[in-house]
């Protein structure tokens, strides 16, 4: 089945930021933090008196999400605190009512777009703001009947006054069914608003696309899928936690997610003056100078493949092509056990430095690679084969060959 023209950029896209970015951020313990901490609401909604703004510029975002080698970005519009970004007239708890005093959903939208970025809206559908989210649930009809009105008001704000919405990415279904949330006929509603718009599985409903969080697993053949994780430990700004993924292991996550034809949503937290914390933005670049010496394999790897069972890492397929990624990296020899198209050509991706391949039973045995790995973060090898991949480790030599008189 041909797959709708709509989602063809967000199946080749392989790279996006998301942001988490509201109230929270002043405390600077994460997006939970309203919750976790047992805050009333007219304290926590007093945060918004420090949420300034400051310091926020999308358009740097914007050319740090571009230098990344990201394709498109997702920003939290309305955590699970209720906050909006927008200037919203449906709820006043928004931003141009705090101490920024700006559209500040709106001046994403707007720097993302003239990047050449797609725009992605992350809408929680729980809200710990609006009582009426949880008396609904609670059993009180006339309040879930005002809640149900109130999140069609506030998401058909936000894909009618913004222009073009590129990704609708629900979250916090919890508590309501699909049925309760009326998803179907409210995606239909949303569809007729913004009729390109990609929309995730988050409202119960199998939508577009799967969201794995905090993990890379592939979906099934057919289905778009995207991990989304974060870069330190938390969604949220949080100062304190210094636990930051490696540029490696972005590498590696975004060379496993190409080789099950998905994609890496990686997160950071701006903090309350709107800005992403230095360390973040050196990670994100490294990543970024990577992908423009190894871009091909992340980028134009879109076949599935069985060569998972290896001692390097991560493969990539596209066409005849065929790219390890050397998460372990071995010295000057590698050997690729049970691979059945004859290897044309090899080379080190980065560099281009052409490999010697030779042939032994059921092993394609690559030599002359350098000692040490010549990209400081992961190296990746082009093959060119004579054929589509195919992969074969039933047939190994043990003891069934050498005495197969045991074995009987």
């Amino acid at each position: 089945m041909m797959m709708p023209e709509r989602l063809q950029w967000f199946a080749q896209a392989r790279y996006g930021l998301f942001m988490h970015w509201g109230l929270y951020s002043v405390l600077g313990r994460g997006e939970w933090v309203f919750n976790r901490e047992r805050w009333e609401m007219t304290d926590y909604a007093k945060l918004a008196d420090q949420f300034n703004a400051e310091h926020y510029d999308p358009k740097t975002w914007a050319m740090l999400a571009r230098g990344a080698g990201m394709r498109y970005a997702v920003l939290t519009s309305k955590h699970h605190e209720g906050f909006c970004l927008w200037d919203s007239k449906t709820c006043t708890f928004n931003a141009t009512n705090s101490a920024a005093k700006r559209d500040l959903f709106g001046e994403y939208v707007q720097a993302f777009r003239d990047a050449g970025l797609k725009v992605g809206v992350y809408y929680s559908l729980g809200d710990w703001y609006n009582p009426d989210w949880a008396r609904g649930f609670q059993g009180d009809e006339a309040a879930y009947q005002r809640f149900m009105d109130y999140t069609r008001a506030l998401l058909t704000e936000l894909l009618t006054d913004y222009g073009k919405i590129d990704i609708l990415w629900y979250d916090l279904p919890q508590c309501y069914t699909a049925l309760q949330w009326q998803a179907v006929d409210l995606n239909h509603m949303l569809r007729n608003l913004q009729p390109d718009i990609i929309i995730n599985n988050r409202a119960y409903t199998s939508e577009d696309f799967g969201t794995p969080e905090q993990h890379v697993t592939a979906a099934p053949v057919g289905r778009l899928w995207e991990s989304c994780m974060t870069l330190n430990g938390h969604w949220g700004y949080s100062p304190y936690d210094t636990e930051y993924k490696s540029p490696k292991d972005i590498a590696v996550n975004l060379a496993t997610v190409a080789s099950g034809g998905g994609n890496l949503l990686l997160n950071v937290g701006p903090d309350p003056q709107g800005r992403i914390p230095d360390q973040a933005q050196q990670i994100l670049s490294q990543v970024g100078d990577w992908l423009k010496r190894n871009g091909e394999s992340i980028y134009d790897a879109s076949d599935r493949h069985s060569l998972s069972f290896n001692l390097w890492g991560p493969v990539s397929v596209q066409g005849n092509h065929l790219y390890l990624h050397l998460q372990n990296y071995w010295g000057n020899e590698l050997i690729v056990g049970g691979l059945i198209p004859n290897v044309l050509e090899a080379k080190v991706l980065s560099t281009g430095q052409p490999l010697t391949v030779t042939r032994r039973n059921h092993q394609t045995i690559l030599t002359d690679l350098p000692a040490q790995s010549p990209d400081d973060i992961m190296t990746v090898i082009k093959l060119t084969l004579d054929a589509k991949p195919e992969h074969d480790i039933s047939r190994v030599i043990g003891a069934a060959d050498i005495f197969p008189q045991l074995i009987n």
